[in-house]
């Protein structure tokens, strides 16, 4: 146990479905897989655990910004062992193309964040995706069909800049390449390569920063079922 996480060392599986929102995480384990028990909720952060196809699965929120999933996946790494957390999250585009549900894989996460001063390096430190994960959640994205973007992201801070109406920060970011903006990936990346273990963020763009198109409100959850089965598959090979 930690001081954010009472469940014990063997209720969390090695492999980790890490949305940010606590009722994504409560949709998953309803909604797709079988026997979930509830082992933690400290702080209103749920962690479920159950099968999918057979194989154990876990899915526990991480709250919003990089400090919060900055804690929950360095305790499950370090603490219990997790092997590999996909986070399966949302984010805003960056690019015209770019539909309302389509997939996001992200390669790297360039931040506004001050993260990766805790490491003292003489440099800027960009964190990259497992390359094992990337492997596999886009041949299974391509096997199932979905819309499907790979690239680098913004990790923010600051999600009410970049989201406000009439904002043109982001303009900055999609001209040097940045497909969208989130707020967790960078945190989860630089904890994955600190551990040695793997991380892969799998989003969904909900809200498109060039077009102005969005999920209505009544889409947000539902909208999110090519990531979290594409995740799961992906993690059952």
């Amino acid at each position: 146990m930690t001081f954010h996480n009472k469940a014990h060392k063997n209720q969390i599986a090695k492999n980790v479905l890490m949305p940010g929102d606590p009722d994504r995480a409560r949709f998953v384990a309803e909604n797709f897989l079988e026997n979930a028990d509830l082992v933690s909720q400290i702080r209103g952060i749920p962690c479920y655990t159950g099968t999918f196809k057979g194989k154990a699965i876990s899915v526990m929120a991480s709250g919003m910004g990089g400090p919060s999933i900055g804690i929950y996946s360095w305790e499950l790494y370090n603490t219990y062992d997790v092997d590999n957390i996909v986070r399966i999250g949302t984010c805003g585009g960056f690019k015209e193309e770019q539909e309302v549900g389509d997939l996001i894989g992200v390669l790297t996460a360039s931040t506004d964040s001050n993260w990766a001063h805790q490491y003292h390096l003489d440099g800027m430190l960009s964190p990259v995706c497992s390359p094992s994960l990337l492997n596999v959640i886009s041949n299974t994205v391509q096997k199932l069909g979905y819309p499907y973007h790979v690239g680098m992201i913004l990790s923010s801070d600051m999600f009410s800049d970049y989201h406000a109406q009439g904002s043109d920060s982001w303009k900055k970011w999609a001209a040097m390449g940045a497909l969208a903006q989130d707020m967790e990936t960078y945190a989860l990346y630089c904890n994955a390569l600190r551990a040695k273990k793997h991380a892969f963020s799998l989003l969904t763009m909900t809200d498109n920063c060039v077009t102005g198109k969005s999920f209505q409100d009544e889409e947000r959850m539902e909208g999110n079922r090519r990531m979290i089965i594409t995740a799961l598959q992906a993690l059952c090979q």
